[in-house]
C-alpha cells in the first residue's frame, strides 16, 4: 500500500533484475488489494476489533523468524527504538479500525481507492505540523482525488456514505502512520519495526475486541479463511516482499505497481464478493488511481507495515 523509502540494503541479492523487482511490487500490490476483498467479507460478522486483533498477531508471527535471523540485542536497543514501533502500532491500530468499520457499510472497491487517499493527505499534514506547503502537483492530485471520490462514493448524488467516511478517517490515520515511519524507520530494522507495530496493533485490537465485543474465538467461525489469508498474504507476505522489490525498482516504477492495489481491491471484489461498479463509480476509480500514481510520483513517503 505504502512505499517504502531509506536504507533497504539486504544480504540477499535477489531480486537481480528491474522487471523481477517490478514482479514483486506487482504480486505486493495483488496481496494487498485482495485482503480488502477477505476483509468486506469478514467485516459482516460484525467482531472488527477481535478480527484485527487476531490477524495482525498472526501476521506477526510469521514474520518473527526473519528478525529472530538478525540477532539483535534487545537489551541494548534505545527505548525510542520501542516507542516509534508502539506509536506506530497505534496509529495502525487506529487505521485498521476504522477500515473495518467502514468495510462493513462499503465495497471493497471503494475502501481500497478511498485509503490510498492517504498519499494526498500526507503533503498537507506536513504543510500543517511542519509549515512545508505542498507542491503544485499535489494540489492538482488532490482536486482529482476528491473529485474520483464523491463520484465513487455518492454515485452522482451529494451524501457520501457512512462507510467511506469511516474508511477516510482510516485513511487520515494511515497518513500519520506513514509521518511516524517517516521519523523512525532509518534508525530501526525493518523486521523489527514490522513485528513490533503489527503486535501492539493486534494486541490493542483483540483486548478491545474482548472487551467491548465480548468476541471470542468461535466469533471467528466461517471467517477463518479471511483471517489466515489477511495474516499471511498482505501482512506477511506483503510486507516481507516490499521492501525487496523497492531495492531494485526505481521509484516511479513502485508509485504506479503499488497504486494497483486499489485496482486489485475492486478486481477482487467483483470475483470474490460479486460487487460492481457503475459506469460514473468507474470514472470515479480513473480519476482517482491517476491522482494516487501523481501524488506518488511527485512526493514519496518514507513507508514500512500497512
Amino acid at each position: 500500500m505504502k512505499l517504502i523509502k531509506g536504507n533497504l540494503a539486504h544480504e540477499n541479492a535477489f531480486p537481480h533484475t528491474r522487471l523481477e523487482a517490478d514482479l514483486i511490487l506487482l504480486l505486493v500490490a495483488a496481496l494487498w488489494g485482495s485482503a480488502f476483498a477477505a476483509q468486506r467479507a469478514a467485516a459482516a460478522q460484525g467482531e472488527v476489533l477481535f478480527f484485527n486483533g487476531v490477524r495482525y498477531l498472526l501476521g506477526a508471527s510469521l514474520i518473527l523468524p526473519i528478525l529472530i535471523r538478525q540477532r539483535l540485542d534487545y537489551r541494548n536497543l534505545p527505548l525510542k527504538a520501542w516507542l516509534g514501533g508502539g506509536l506506530a502500532g497505534l496509529a495502525m491500530f487506529l487505521a485498521v479500525a476504522f477500515q473495518q468499520y467502514g468495510l462493513q457499510y462499503t465495497t471493497a472497491a471503494n475502501a481500497g481507492f478511498i485509503t490510498g487517499l492517504y498519499v494526498m493527505m500526507i503533503p498537507f499534514l506536513l504543510a500543517i505540523f511542519y509549515r512545508k506547503p505542498p507542491r503544485l502537483m499535489i494540489w492538482i492530485s488532490s482536486l482529482m482525488a476528491t473529485i474520483g471520490m464523491f463520484l465513487l462514493s455518492t454515485e452522482g448524488g451529494l451524501a457520501i456514505s457512512l462507510g467511506d467516511r469511516w474508511v477516510l478517517l482510516g485513511a487520515l490515520m494511515w497518513a500519520f502512520h506513514v509521518l511516524i515511519i517517516d521519523r523512525i524507520t532509518h534508525k530501526l530494522s525493518l523486521p523489527f519495526l514490522a513485528v513490533t507495530q503489527a503486535s501492539v496493533c493486534g494486541g490493542l485490537s483483540l483486548l478491545s475486541g474482548i472487551w467491548f465485543e465480548r468476541a471470542t474465538l468461535s466469533s471467528l467461525n466461517g471467517i477463518w479463511w479471511a483471517v489466515i489469508w489477511t495474516a499471511v498474504a498482505s501482512i506477511a507476505l506483503g510486507f516481507s516482499l516490499q521492501p525487496l522489490g523497492q531495492r531494485v525498482a526505481p521509484p516511479a516504477d513502485a508509485a504506479i505497481l503499488l497504486s494497483m492495489e486499489s485496482v486489485f481491491a475492486a478486481l477482487f471484489g467483483w470475483l470474490i464478493l460479486g460487487e460492481g461498479l457503475t459506469s460514473i463509480q468507474l470514472l470515479g476509480c480513473v480519476l482517482m488511481f491517476l491522482a494516487l500514481v501523481l501524488a506518488q510520483i511527485s512526493f514519496q513517503p518514507k513507508v514500512a507495515v500497512d
